[in-house]
């Protein structure tokens, strides 16, 4: 498959008509989406006539996104269709106006493939809901991720080149790492968002997925409206780049893969002049604050948007009712950020990039989460998700690049970049520079042996 870069150059130079990737992008889900369950739904007469609409635009030498099809997460307003959340509790009716970043989307060039699945209202970290359980094309027995896990299985598929996802606990990175992916979630703020309610109390933030840096940014480039970010190149100058293996608790473990794939990226941007050494993060001795933000959250958007409680999986209307506890306790303080932010800008004293894991485990296997209890849901997703939350509580940029695959599963390693407010940019240059040095399987078809597929 095409990247969407190679897409829309060939369509802006009128090399390629703007509807003959949307035809492939067509061909592909309807061969490999059974399997997968990467959408919910798929606009398939829809998008080729947005595709052909395109012959008409005046400035279509000049879209960025031009003829490229992209996946959006199943929480973006999409005229014409129904916003769904993977629940049943939400309104089939269809939306009467696009959201913003879908406008910016289109108004790039881009061409809205379809809705992908998520699980219900994109709070837990395996991809199931009423609507099917997502399977990661690496290898079906195992999960894709969440809350992002149908964008990310549809990218690992090669059933699109780049996909829109949402991040509030990491719900970009972690889908992004378990599939081999780029994902980047931007700084808070930087990208505009119509997640509902407070966006999970400053948790969440949209950004782009996809199977390369140069997609990446592109995609993000379009969604933020900030062009510099675009074609990123590896840094001019050395930077200080802190490695932080240390795991955000005691009690949790980081799988000996994880740890050898972080090492691994360490020594590779040692080799290429940056001064690399170890750094320790500020993780908060007490997670209740980011539970109660996720967990009220959810609870928040139930409220705003008067979901029916009944039709809620029994996981859901758990976590919200734990939401609405650890408010009303007044566990949602802005000072326990506050703290948390001057701690971490003091590591940002001392480098310019923090390295650490994504994950500390292996993805879980695919099975009906939404079936399951919501304590059995909340190991899960804590147990092999620990790394990315702090950068949603803080509101500061982070980003998932491949590093490897697991032995035995095939599933693919990530490691996570971080930086201070504004580094979105830098963190870019920084995976450009892995990626050249060290280059991934864009997709599944790229390999011999994907895994126990």
């Amino acid at each position: 498959m095409d990247t969407a870069t190679e897409i829309a150059a060939r369509v802006r130079a009128g090399e390629q008509a703007p509807d003959a990737a949307v035809r492939a992008a067509l061909t592909r889900i309807r061969a490999r989406d059974r399997g997968i369950g990467a959408f919910r739904r798929v606009r398939d007469d829809a998008a080729l006539a947005e595709a052909r609409a395109l012959v008409g635009r005046d400035d279509l030498a000049e879209l960025p996104l031009a003829g490229v099809p992209v996946a959006v997460k199943d929480v973006l307003a999409v005229t014409g269709e129904s916003v769904r959340e993977g629940s049943a509790a939400t309104a089939d009716a269809p939306a009467t106006e696009d959201d913003v970043l879908v406008t910016r989307m289109r108004a790039a060039g881009a061409v809205v493939m379809g809705l992908t699945n998520v699980p219900e209202l994109c709070a837990f970290g395996s991809t199931d809901s009423v609507f099917g359980t997502t399977r990661n094309p690496w290898n079906p027995a195992h999960t894709a991720g969440g809350s992002s896990g149908g964008s990310a299985a549809a990218l690992a598929a090669g059933m699109v080149p780049i996909a829109h996802g949402t991040d509030g606990m990491g719900s970009i990175r972690g889908p992004a790492a378990v599939c081999g992916l780029v994902g980047l979630k931007p700084g808070r703020g930087v990208v505009p968002t119509a997640l509902g309610s407070d966006n999970w109390f400053g948790l969440a933030s949209s950004g782009p997925m996809a199977t390369t840096v140069a997609d990446v940014a592109l995609l993000g480039s379009v969604l933020a409206d900030a062009p510099d970010w675009r074609d990123p190149q590896p840094p001019a100058a050395p930077l200080r780049i802190g490695v932080a293996a240390g795991t955000p608790s005691p009690i949790l473990r980081l799988h000996p893969a994880h740890a050898r794939a972080l090492e691994r990226v360490g020594d590779l941007l040692a080799r290429a002049g940056h001064r690399v050494g170890e750094t320790r993060l500020p993780y908060p001795l007490d997670p209740t604050g980011q539970i109660a933000r996720w967990t009220a959250g959810v609870a928040a958007d139930i409220d705003a948007a008067g979901l029916d409680r009944r039709r809620l999986d029994k996981r859901t209307r758990r976590h919200a009712a734990v939401g609405r506890v650890l408010d009303r306790l007044g566990r949602i303080d802005p000072r326990q950020i506050d703290r948390l932010a001057a701690a971490t800008d003091a590591v940002f004293d001392r480098v310019d990039v923090v390295l650490t894991p994504v994950l500390a485990q292996p993805a879980p296997r695919a099975r009906r989460w939404s079936e399951r209890g919501w304590t059995a849901n909340m190991v899960s997703s804590v147990r092999y998700a620990p790394y990315p939350p702090l950068w949603n509580l803080l509101g500061r940029p982070a980003m998932s690049v491949p590093a490897g695959r697991l032995p035995g599963s095939g599933l693919p390693i990530g490691v996570q970049l971080a930086g201070p407010a504004g580094s979105e940019a830098l963190l870019l240059a920084v995976a450009r520079q892995i990626e050249q040095a060290a280059p991934w399987p864009r997709h599944v078809d790229d390999v011999d042996e994907p895994g126990a597929r």
